[in-house]
């Protein structure tokens, strides 16, 4: 029981950091002083994610055909 108390409160609290650690929005920016407005401006993009993403599939692939063979090799012997 005690487990599970000291579990209940730990989550709870990563719940709560969580929700203090997170950023608050910028302001947007004024045009006019030569800010990054809608028109034409250097709006800041997200990072892609696709590269990245496409190695971890690939590794995980790879890692789960690597388990597999060798769940299927110890079952022979």
């Amino acid at each position: 029981m005690k487990k599970k108390i000291i579990l209940l409160i730990a989550l709870f609290s990563l719940g709560i950091f969580t929700l203090i650690a997170q950023a608050p929005t910028p302001p947007p920016s004024d045009p006019s002083q030569g800010g990054n407005g809608p028109i034409g401006g250097n709006n800041p993009t997200g990072a892609p994610i696709d590269g990245g993403l496409g190695i971890l599939l690939v590794l995980g692939a790879g890692y789960a055909a690597r388990r597999i063979f060798d769940a299927r090799k110890g079952s022979e012997e």
